[in-house]
């Protein structure tokens, strides 16, 4: 049996999300089961639908209340923390289950990062994992102990972003 990798997505530029997927579906041509966790994403994206149309071995669900300090926002950090680790409770019994090859914890970094989980969690999720269960982690500001931890670590730099021209979000590419 193989052994399964850690693999970061972090920086702070666009694709941290669209890796990790880009990742779940190319798996899913070799027949993997894969699960995704999304943190902090609490409302309709494309990949939501898109992922349940690759069949029963990929399934995704969404915890988390939004993100924490997003503009207009009266949700309060210690709900965010409250969502955050249920979340993460059920991450991790999913990891534990043996059910899976592929685990996406999406922007669980960021969960970390703005301190609504705690970073001793994230590491306890990675040296518990099954040996051969390869874990993508997404998210800003990946602190050093993950990237030690970690097999592969790619940081997505922004050099061009639309919104700086007021272009915004665009469905379909960016949500």
């Amino acid at each position: 049996m193989d052994k399964g990798l850690v693999i970061v997505y972090t920086g702070e530029g666009k694709g941290k999300t669209t890796a990790a997927l880009g990742l779940v579906l190319r798996a899913s041509g070799y027949n993997k089961r894969c699960f995704v966790v999304q943190f902090g994403k609490a409302w309709f994206t494309g990949e939501l639908v898109g992922i349940k149309k690759l069949g029963t071995k990929v399934k995704i669900i969404q915890g988390g209340k939004g993100f924490l300090n997003i503009l207009g926002s009266k949700i309060s950090k210690t709900e965010h923390k409250k969502a955050a680790n249920q979340t993460y409770d059920i991450l991790y019994k999913e990891v534990m289950s043996n059910n899976w090859d592929i685990v996406v914890a999406d922007e669980i970094i960021g969960a970390v990062s703005s301190k609504v989980l705690s970073i001793t969690r994230l590491l306890q999720l990675i040296n518990d994992k099954p040996s051969q269960l390869d874990l993508v982690l997404t998210g800003h500001h990946a602190p050093k102990e993950l990237i030690k931890l970690a097999d592969l670590v790619t940081e997505m730099r922004e050099v061009k972003h639309p919104y700086r021209v007021g272009i915004l979000a665009k469905k379909g590419i960016d949500f």
